[in-house]
């Protein structure tokens, strides 16, 4: 046996083995009974056991989608009395499943700190990485941490999974950050069936691809064989625990039963290969290992595993009677929703709440504006910019909450592309504000895991075109986190993104980018849009308060064109900077209206709110009265606001800067045709186009012209 592990330590880790297989023949079945769903199962790769033995139970698990028996040994050392009873809760989607709530069969446990992952290819690695990266960051900063600072971040792929950009990006960076001298306490272990559902994985290829990478130290075991898989994961394990650098654990393993309960094996592979699989089934391994060892007798092990046979049938049996999730209400709580109107400010969590805003554009008296109560207070203050504005605001939550973290490509050193994080490297230092790789997926991950870790961490997504890049990190692991674990886990983030378009002398579609829809699609996920220098500020604190309280992920958009705006109507007038006042809140899903016309509302975001004002002006001196409904928000929308301001007028232009096909005026006009608003309602948008280089930009953007025209022909539909 290896150094402290005795003969009744491989009893229990033998007994983990075959709960999870018998757990997996369960599931297979409930789904042919029709009492269970989709699972898939963990039969060849039992091994990944010695992944529980040789780590603590305080040591962050990320696993792989066929870690069973780990789970198992692990939930049982953690205190968890029945964990196939947890996973078979799963497979029923029973409500009482205690990590997911009936909403996913994931393996993940609070008490056993194993962080519950889906079957998405290799998602999880970025977060495993950014965790890593965290755990001594946040002791340095007096960050609470639900892990030890020397915890080692476990994460398990396969090798299918090996091959994804997502795993070959997180080990890279991975590596990168601890040739930097920062420490990456992450165990990567790849548990090689040799296929990937019907691919075969050449028998050398997890080696030759990661083997000899400088930078990663690299173990191998055999996880059919359980003495050498535990003595390779206590290796790995102990490496990087005193190196706190990242590690390849090679652990091969076969695949058992196919890909999943549905799969048929004999479809893709001949009776050879099946049954050359069958012969390294690592339960009956370590049941021969215990028999030669003389810990058991035969007779015992096949008693035994009767005895834990017949436990888990039944249990399959009890789990069937489980309630279900029965509404939408039940389904979604996890997602925090928003609250009411009157409990908003509830939301906004240390952040003062007034009624008002600070200063409007000061336009005529006959022109829209903005109604406020804070305008004395903010009058004298200096006025910002939108980048100003936000870039004070980084600085007072830096200065205010020592878990913030703001980090992204040049925005340290450099100070952002545009300015906007100018002087923060220099005055919080490079553990509060730092640079990181070009890589999106990166970015996102090391908010991820520094989430998980305490952090409220605002990264930044350089270009809005950049974010598709890598937008599984907020659709499948961000948005999904606290939805899989019935909110036992969270990842409070608020990533920033520099987007849309009208810049001038520069562009292009990967610097001009006006498309949303990916976003605003992901359940959960709040998107804030301000236009204006206060909004920006306010909304920004209402974000990281959103993120720090409900653990919610945010996404802020930040409109380029208008970061250095100072004007509005004419050169010089100053009046788009606004003074930034911390007594002003931005509730969650609340608009900004601008005037009280009563011929027509002009509901409009971000650049389109002060082209919607220039347009409104020009009508007023036209005896037309028009109001301007700035958004704020693209998600929640603001329903409330924007069918109030409707029905005041009867008339509604949507101003949408974003594509016509699948742009945001499609959700505004069908939130008004669901609320039964029955009057004049029209859109103009940009083209379905990306945005050329150049003069020609102009052609395929919506313009302030378009804007008059089509609020025109709301006005006067017989004008030709």
């Amino acid at each position: 046996m290896p150094p402290g592990f005795t003969g009744p330590d491989f009893v229990k880790l033998f007994e983990a083995q075959v709960l999870s297989r018998q757990a997996d023949l369960a599931a297979r079945r409930l789904g042919a009974s029709g009492r269970g769903f989709y699972s898939i199962g963990s039969s060849g790769h039992e091994g990944n056991v010695a992944l529980s033995a040789a780590t603590r139970i305080t040591d962050p698990v990320l696993p792989h989608y066929r870690s069973g028996a780990f789970f198992v040994h692990r939930a049982r050392r953690a205190g968890v009395t029945d964990p196939v009873r947890d996973i078979l809760l799963g497979v029923v989607a029973a409500a009482t499943d205690p990590i997911s709530g009936g909403r996913h069969k994931v393996f993940g446990s609070a008490v056993a700190n194993i962080v519950p992952q889906t079957s998405t290819i290799a998602s999880q690695l970025p977060r495993a990485v950014g965790l890593a990266f965290a755990l001594e960051r946040a002791d340095r900063l007096g960050v609470a941490c639900p892990w030890p600072s020397d915890a080692v971040v476990l994460c398990g792929f396969g090798d299918a999974s090996a091959n994804h950009s997502t795993a070959t990006g997180a080990i890279n960076a991975a590596v990168h950050t601890a040739h930097l001298g920062v420490p990456v306490p992450v165990l990567f272990v790849c548990e090689d069936n040799g296929i990937g559902i019907s691919v075969p994985t050449p028998p050398d290829w997890i080696e030759h691809a990661y083997g000899r990478r400088p930078g990663l130290r690299w173990f191998a075991a055999d996880g059919c064989d359980l003495r050498d898989a535990v003595a390779g994961a206590l290796a790995a394990v102990d490496w990087v625990r005193a190196h706190r650098r990242p590690a390849f654990l090679h652990l091969r393993t076969v695949r058992l039963f196919g890909h999943a309960g549905s799969d048929v094996e004999s479809a893709y592979r001949d009776t050879a290969a099946i049954e050359a699989g069958l012969a390294r089934d690592p339960v009956t391994a370590t049941a021969r290992l215990l028999i030669t060892a003389g810990i058991r007798t035969p007779r015992e092990l096949l008693d035994h595993y009767d005895r834990l046979a017949e436990q888990v049938a039944a249990t399959a049996d009890e789990v069937c009677d489980e309630p279900k999730l029965a509404t939408a209400d039940e389904v979604l709580a996890p997602l925090a929703p928003d609250p009411p109107d009157d409990e908003a400010p509830r939301r906004n969590l240390r952040v003062p709440v007034t009624a008002g805003l600070s200063p409007a554009p000061r336009p005529a008296a006959d022109e829209p504006r903005a109604t406020t109560e804070a305008e004395d207070k903010a009058d004298s203050a200096p006025p910002q910019t939108l980048a100003q504005a936000i870039n004070h605001t980084l600085a007072d939550l830096l200065a205010r909450d020592p878990d913030v973290l703001v980090f992204g490509e040049d925005i340290a050193r450099k100070g952002g592309v545009y300015g906007v994080t100018r002087g923060l490297r220099k005055r919080f230092g490079p553990r509060r504000v730092f640079d990181t790789l070009l890589d999106e997926q990166s970015i996102l991950g090391t908010a991820l895991g520094a989430g998980l870790a305490g952090f409220v961490p605002i990264p930044e997504i350089q270009y809005l075109a950049y974010v598709h890049n890598a937008l599984d990190q907020l659709r499948g692991e961000a948005a999904t986190l606290s939805f899989f674990s019935a909110g036992r886990y969270r990842n409070p983030m608020v990533v920033r993104i520099a987007g849309y378009a009208y810049q001038r002398g520069f562009g292009g579609h990967f610097h001009n980018d006006n498309s949303v829809a990916a976003l605003r699609d992901i359940p959960g996920v709040m998107v804030a849009s301000p236009a204006r220098p206060d909004d920006a500020a306010a909304a920004l604190r209402t974000c990281v308060a959103a993120a720090r309280a409900d653990g919610r992920v945010c996404v802020f958009l930040e409109p380029i064109a208008l970061y250095h705006t100072r004007d509005l109507y004419e050169p010089d007038d100053g009046q788009w900077a606004a003074a930034d006042a911390e007594t002003v809140s931005a509730p969650i899903g609340r608009a900004r209206v601008y005037g009280e016309g009563t011929d027509l509302t002009i509901v409009a975001f971000a650049n389109t709110v002060p082209m919607s004002l220039r347009v409104a002006r020009r009508l007023a001196r036209r005896g037309i009265g028009a109001r301007v409904l700035d958004l704020r928000w693209l998600a929640p929308l603001p329903y409330a606001d924007l069918i109030r301001h409707a029905a005041a007028t009867g008339r509604v232009l949507v101003a949408d800067e974003t594509r016509r096909s699948g742009g945001v005026s499609e959700s505004v006009c069908a939130a008004l045709v669901d609320a039964g608003f029955t009057g004049t309602l029209a859109r103009v948008t940009s083209a379905d186009s990306f945005v050329p280089l150049g003069p020609a930009a102009a052609t395929v953007l919506l313009s302030e012209a378009d804007i008059e025209a089509a609020a025109d022909r709301s006005l006067f539909p017989g004008r030709a």
